[in-house]
């Protein structure tokens, strides 16, 4: 920040409330993307044995967004509320950088997730054999992709530099009419990280949508068992389409305002609405795991079944102990029950053994040596409806014991 331009690049130009206004916002946005992505990727970790192939894009998608709030939110909150940028120019490098990378390798990941969607419903020949190597492949492309475009400024092809409203730092837009390299690169970045982008996910579901309603069409005339895979289908577009409409929508603001810095004057853009479109941006961050975490089944049961293992663990002691004394309480009494038998004075006496048994080997044993003993004292035993007398003598030693 040595010179007069720099100086007045790094200085706020909109006014200090809605400064204020967008560092409020922007830490609402970090904290809930921290919290919604870092869960998402708790739930994928624990459930990692079942994940299928194509939900590793949905990691990975977590795993950008949680990148970019990580190293963006921590600089632009402090220097929104300061009302100026409070680095230096390094670190608006690297910050540009990382808005890039991230956001870019976000967008090509929705692409090629719709494209897979497209594969699973429309082929699903083909789609059946994705694999996980299949998945490994495609993200370690998607995360060489949008490296190039972000080495692009550090190596001459473009700039990184201040965003026009001064609190933050992307692409330099303000280097466009001066240099056709960074026009070039404005116009490349346009073209094949959004246009193209743009028109695959389009497409992609709009194959999906007319393949399932065919379907859909053809299982209530047949009503097949398939029915259970056109609502898989159904379901994986909700949610995919779901969350590349939360992206578009966040970052098409900024798209647009970009083209209008790009093709006309820079000067003449309002810094507000570059601020508005960053606003929009760095929301896309908070999509992915409202999405997947409120409105896929196994990631929502999965995270429920996790709750409520730690509310156990919070409160279990206490809870486990108190359940496990009614639950003896309940058991000795059921067994006091059925372990008894009734003497001739008709009072119950616990002797370990169930009424419900069969007492007719033991009664015909009795019969049979009664002449063998002398008895003094008899007990009752029920049998149905019916009873048996037999001598306390003629019973086993332990019941003998209870007995006297």
């Amino acid at each position: 920040m040595g010179n007069a331009s720099e100086i007045f690049l790094f200085v706020s130009r909109i006014s200090k409330n809605n400064d204020f206004v967008m560092g409020t916002l922007y830490t609402i946005f970090g904290v809930l993307s921290v919290l919604g992505n870092g869960i998402l990727l708790f739930v994928a970790y624990r459930k990692k044995s079942s994940l299928k192939p194509a939900e590793l894009f949905v990691v990975n998608l977590a795993i950008s967004d949680l990148s970019m709030t990580i190293t963006l939110f921590p600089l632009a909150i402090p220097s929104a509320f300061a009302h100026k940028w409070l680095f230096n120019m390094t670190a608006c490098t690297v910050y540009a950088f990382c808005g890039v990378l991230f956001g870019l390798c976000s967008l090509t990941n929705l692409t090629v997730l719709s494209c897979v969607c497209w594969l699973k419903v429309c082929c699903p020949n083909y789609g059946n054999k994705f694999s996980y190597y299949h998945a490994g492949l495609l993200v370690a492309v998607i995360w060489c992709y949008a490296l190039v475009f972000a080495v692009g400024p550090l190596s001459g092809w473009g700039e990184y530099g201040a965003e026009p409203y001064g609190t933050a730092c992307c692409i330099n837009w303000h280097a466009l009419s001066q240099n056709s390299a960074s026009m070039s690169y404005i116009i490349c970045l346009f073209f094949f990280c959004y246009i193209i982008p743009c028109t695959v996910i389009f497409l992609s579901y709009t194959f999906i949508l007319l393949t399932v309603r065919g379907s859909r069409q053809a299982v209530q005339q047949h009503m097949s068992p398939q029915n259970k895979i056109t609502n898989a289908h159904a379901l994986i577009v909700k949610l995919s389409v779901a969350v590349c409409i939360g992206f578009l929508t966040a970052w098409s603001p900024y798209a647009i305002v970009s083209m209008w810095a790009t093709f006309g004057n820079p000067a003449k853009v309002p810094p507000m609405a570059f601020a508005l479109a960053a606003i929009f941006a760095k929301s896309s961050t908070l999509y992915n795991p409202i999405v997947y975490l409120a409105f896929k089944p196994n990631f929502r049961k999965s995270l429920c079944r996790d709750i409520a293992h730690c509310r156990r663990m919070c409160c279990g002691c206490l809870c486990q102990h108190s359940s496990a004394q009614k639950g003896l309480c309940k058991q000795s009494h059921h067994a006091e029950e059925c372990n008894s038998t009734r003497l001739s004075n008709g009072l119950p006496e616990n002797h370990e053994t169930c009424k419900h048994c069969s007492y007719t080997e033991m009664a015909t044993g009795a019969r049979e040596n009664f002449t063998d003993y002398s008895p003094q004292q008899t007990a009752r035993i029920l049998k149905g409806s019916g009873h048996t007398e037999v001598a306390v003598s003629q019973l086993s030693s332990e019941l003998q014991s209870d007995f006297l």
